[in-house]
């Protein structure tokens, strides 16, 4: 029953998507995009009236005397946001400061319902801790507990702090406190407002799709409306191609004061998922492969895998952030294997995902990658040392 629930929503979300990018157009998508239309513009005034209140100060923000580096997007999801998180925090952690990251993570294990009623009803705060996923020296938590990305930061950048809870004055507080940090960097954190103080606002663009299809959620992909991005004091382009300068044009209306960098997402290495054995970059040339992903845009991964001189004999795609089943792992193992395919490749976000499997007729890897810096790099050191020295 609970995998039959989820095959329906992550078809439901399938559709949704299709209506959305317009890529099916029969009565039930035409009617449906109706509704998305008009939840667009109630979800676009919502926004502008959350933004407002924060501003008059109604709503009030915290403080808590460290630095604060909030980093997220105008869009929802495929920006390539955590391997940016990561370069932020290895350049900071490098530069002497005590580090933190924040995150709420997304589609972690929830805190149990009946917990959040009864601080509901006894109208308390909640005072569960926040979950760490690294203290800076061991990884606590699962990718099940900690949510794919929380964890994948958390495997990659051993001597950081990792924390998660939605609550990122909690977790704020609680970096502070018991770990003695300095500088906290929020994970997706552009839209959270609750926690300024020394801010800085980093904004991440995808040079493929920088304001998705131009309607704010759920019509479209943007959180909020582009002219929003003028509070950013650095913004990423992402997945750049070094073809930008319409996109630089139009960013420089929107915000002409801020730091423009460039940056690609650059293989470092395979891994094999169970075996932790890795393989350089020159393993697959030449030969014939098999993919299979749950992320938000697979185009990406799938064309880096040809571009390093493989032949992509077999795609298979999940919706972001699916959990896969030993089944499923499976069956793209035969479907691969009737392909021809030598080797089956993923993403390090998956392959937090995925299960122990009994039988691998053929090798997993995961494909790890980091940031490059293409355009903006003196931006980026200025950057580093105006948050480390202010």
């Amino acid at each position: 029953m609970r995998e039959y629930f989820r095959d329906w929503i992550e078809n439901f979300e399938t559709f949704i998507l299709q209506v959305i990018f317009e890529e099916r157009h029969d009565w039930r998508a035409n009617l449906t995009r109706g509704f998305l239309f008009v939840g667009s513009k109630i979800f676009q005034l919502a926004v502008i009236i959350r933004r407002w209140l924060y501003n008059v100060r109604i709503f009030r923000d915290k403080t808590l005397g460290v630095q604060v580096i909030a980093i997220g997007n105008l869009t929802v999801g495929g920006t390539g946001k955590t391997p940016v998180v990561e370069k932020f925090a290895r350049e900071l952690r490098d530069a002497g400061r005590n580090v933190a990251i924040l995150s709420r993570g997304y589609r972690s294990k929830p805190v149990p319902l009946h917990t959040k009623l009864l601080n509901k009803i006894l109208l308390r705060d909640d005072q569960t801790p926040p979950r760490v996923v690294s203290d800076g020296k061991s990884l606590l938590l699962d990718s099940n507990m900690a949510g794919d990305e929380p964890y994948m930061l958390a495997s990659n950048l051993k001597d950081v702090v990792v924390l998660v809870d939605k609550d990122r004055v909690k977790s704020g507080r609680y970096a502070i406190e018991k770990f003695d940090c300095d500088t906290l960097l929020l994970d997706d954190g552009f839209q959270y407002w609750a926690l300024r103080g020394r801010r800085h606002d980093v904004c991440l663009i995808d040079r493929q799709q920088p304001f998705g299809n131009e309607h704010l959620l759920p019509r479209g992909t943007l959180r909020e409306p582009p002219s929003h991005l003028a509070r950013a004091q650095t913004i990423f382009i992402t997945k750049s191609d070094g073809k930008t300068e319409e996109l630089r044009a139009r960013i420089a209306k929107l915000n002409s004061t801020a730091a423009i960098i460039e940056c690609v997402h650059q293989p470092l290495y395979f891994e094999d998922v169970f075996s932790g054995e890795r393989k350089g970059l020159e393993f697959l040339k030449g030969k014939k492969v098999a993919s299979l992903s749950g992320i938000a845009q697979p185009e990406s991964f799938e064309q880096s895998l040809v571009k390093l001189g493989s032949e992509l004999v077999y795609a298979k795609r999940f919706a972001d952030h699916h959990r896969f089943t030993q089944q499923e792992i499976l069956n793209a193992i035969n479907r691969s294997k009737k392909r021809q395919a030598e080797i089956i490749l993923t993403t390090q976000k998956d392959a937090v995902r995925f299960p122990k499997i009994d039988r691998r007729d053929l090798p997993i890897y995961f494909m790890r990658v980091e940031i490059k810096i293409v355009a903006g790099a003196n931006d980026f050191q200025d950057c580093v040392r105006k948050i480390c020295f202010r």
